[in-house]
């Protein structure tokens, strides 16, 4: 198997042996994704076997074949689930990370650039006019 789905695959062969179907009703993995049981596993295994399914029909996706099959991560999936940020993607990115801050509206709003550039030559203009 191309190196682009492995990450994801152990993913959900991990995720599977920690569920409930494989340690508590001693089914084997195979049969817990299958249809009765695929439904009493855990959201994040669910989230898993989509995300394999969806990797490895990109494998043969004749749109993707200059850029590639990029599946997310699952070292990224930790990371986020770990942050707090949320693991939803929204164009590669986390859906919920990266906020500017509290926006409570008392909050000044960040000076124009140009503002800022007028401020620039009206100290340079100050400091010609004190040379003379």
């Amino acid at each position: 198997m191309p190196s682009s789905c492995k990450e994801i695959r152990a993913a959900l062969a991990q995720c599977l042996q920690e569920s409930e179907c494989v340690m508590v009703h001693r089914n084997s993995a195979a049969d817990c994704l299958r249809p009765p049981l695929v439904d009493t596993l855990p959201t994040q295994c669910q989230q898993f076997k989509r995300a394999f399914g969806d990797c490895r029909r990109g494998m043969i996706d004749m749109r993707k074949r200059f850029r590639g099959n990029q599946p997310i991560t699952f070292q990224k999936l930790q990371e986020t689930e770990q942050s707090g940020e949320g693991y939803q993607l929204y164009a590669g990115k986390s859906a919920f990370a990266g906020g500017k801050g509290v926006t409570d509206g008392n909050n000044s709003a960040e000076p124009d650039w140009r503002e800022l550039e007028n401020q620039k030559f009206r100290e340079q203009a100050a400091a010609a006019a004190n040379k003379k």
